[in-house]
């Protein structure tokens, strides 16, 4: 008799499930930093001046009265000068300094005029880099195409495969030094208040983010989407190219460039946001990141969130915490504490707007991260109290909680994980 559609559907997820098993690997860990104050890769009394600039002219990159293109010095590579090519946008209409923003565009990607634009619209001073030694071919919105340069660096992504080269002619080394660069020269422009200059990157950019943060204390907050550390312990690149690297090399790259070896550095404000399936950065990787970090957290965990630059990585949780940062904005609600006595999970929060919505997220799976299925339950929301609690599922294996205020904005509690199932 024919499979149903059902059988055939559980069939492969059967086959998925034991492919998957046959296919695990071992961790690659590598300790956090202790008992020193901070690296010494970057040379930053030369990363924290204003670096020197030069005319980017290309027919297809015009500038306009807010955004215009440049190069600026870069790190010398392989003994040659290079420059980084880099949009700056300025706000026409303004009163006064303005707050700034350093834009780190993920893998795949550029500078990108369009998410410059969309800052720049939003009253802020921007610079959004390239890291990969290219600039665009383009400018239309979120367009991948880019091109070489007479001054180009190393190409990107991940800089893997050149773990062997001297430090300072690998790509992360690159990518960190030109976002510290880029930050110098926000800070140097007259319409820009320097202690008002917050980062955010997408996925790769959110992991450079993460190491420049831990580098350069004179960010004000840090909105890093996806990418994290921890990436031999569970990965994308944990399963693919540090496997094909072996372990020497998988430690010596992971000891270098992962967000682990920096982020423990940082202690300014951050937001972290992930979604709970992302192919590429685990949650329980992200998780260990996010707690390595010395300053106050907030989460924003979104249920099967799309991976991909603007608008996908550019949540508008992020605009809500930069307002908040540097433009006296009304924050984000806040987790104070949360904790589970058996199948009663509970939490405490601060919210200066009214909360709406709270929610109980939850996964009865026992699979990798990146295969589970979140469910979602309702959550009592007691707003006098600023409190809220739920019942746990039969079943369950982790969850967390849900924040929704009247703005849409999503906060979550840190995720827990059982041992063991909880059953009736």
């Amino acid at each position: 008799m024919p499979c149903s559609r059902a059988g055939v559907s559980f069939i492969i997820l059967a086959l998925i499930t034991t492919l998957r098993a046959v296919e695990t690997v071992e961790p690659i860990r590598v300790p956090v930093p202790a008992g020193k104050t901070s690296q010494s890769v970057w040379d930053t009394s030369e990363l924290f001046k204003s670096p020197a600039t030069y005319p980017a002219i290309d027919d297809n990159l015009k500038p306009d009265a807010e955004i215009r293109p440049i190069f600026y010095e870069g790190e010398p590579y392989r003994g040659k000068p290079t420059r980084v090519f880099a949009w700056i946008g300025i706000p026409a209409q303004r009163n006064g300094k303005l707050p700034g923003i350093v834009l780190v565009h993920g893998g795949g990607g550029t500078a990108f005029r369009s998410w410059t634009k969309l800052w720049v619209d939003r009253g802020y001073a921007v610079i959004a880099m390239d890291t990969c030694g290219a600039m665009p071919a383009t400018a239309k919105p979120n367009s991948p195409e880019t091109k070489r340069h007479a001054f180009s660096g190393p190409a990107g992504w991940g800089g893997f495969r050149n773990v062997d080269e001297p430090v300072h002619d690998q790509w992360m080394y690159h990518a960190v030094a030109a976002v510290i660069r880029a930050h110098s020269l926000l800070r140097s422009l007259p319409e820009v208040d320097p202690g008002r200059i917050g980062i955010t990157g997408i996925s790769w950019g959110g992991i450079i983010t993460e190491d420049a943060v831990g580098v350069d204390p004179r960010f004000k907050f840090a909105a890093p989407v996806y990418g994290c550390g921890f990436l031999g312990e569970d990965s994308y690149w944990h399963e693919h190219e540090m496997q094909d690297m072996g372990s020497a090399g998988a430690i010596k790259w992971l000891s270098l460039w992962d967000p682990s070896q920096y982020v423990c550095y940082a202690d300014l404000p951050m937001l972290f946001c992930d979604g709970t399936n992302d192919k590429h950065f685990r949650l329980d990787s992200w998780q260990k990141t996010y707690r390595e970090s010395k300053g106050p957290s907030t989460l924003s965990l979104k249920i099967r969130m799309k991976h991909g630059h603007p608008p996908a990585g550019d949540p508008p949780e992020i605009t809500v915490f930069a307002d908040s940062m540097v433009r006296g904005g009304v924050p984000l609600p806040r987790f104070i504490q949360s904790g589970r006595e058996d199948r009663r999970v509970w939490a405490r929060y601060d919210a200066a707007l009214p909360v709406k919505e709270a929610k109980l997220r939850y996964t009865a799976d026992h699979t990798a991260w990146v295969d589970r299925a979140w469910e979602t339950a309702p959550a009592e929301l007691r707003e006098k109290e600023k409190s809220l609690e739920a019942i746990l599922p039969a079943g369950a294996t982790a969850y967390y909680l849900d924040l929704i205020d009247d703005r849409g904005c999503l906060v979550s509690s840190p995720h827990e994980e059982m041992n063991d199932a909880l059953s009736d």
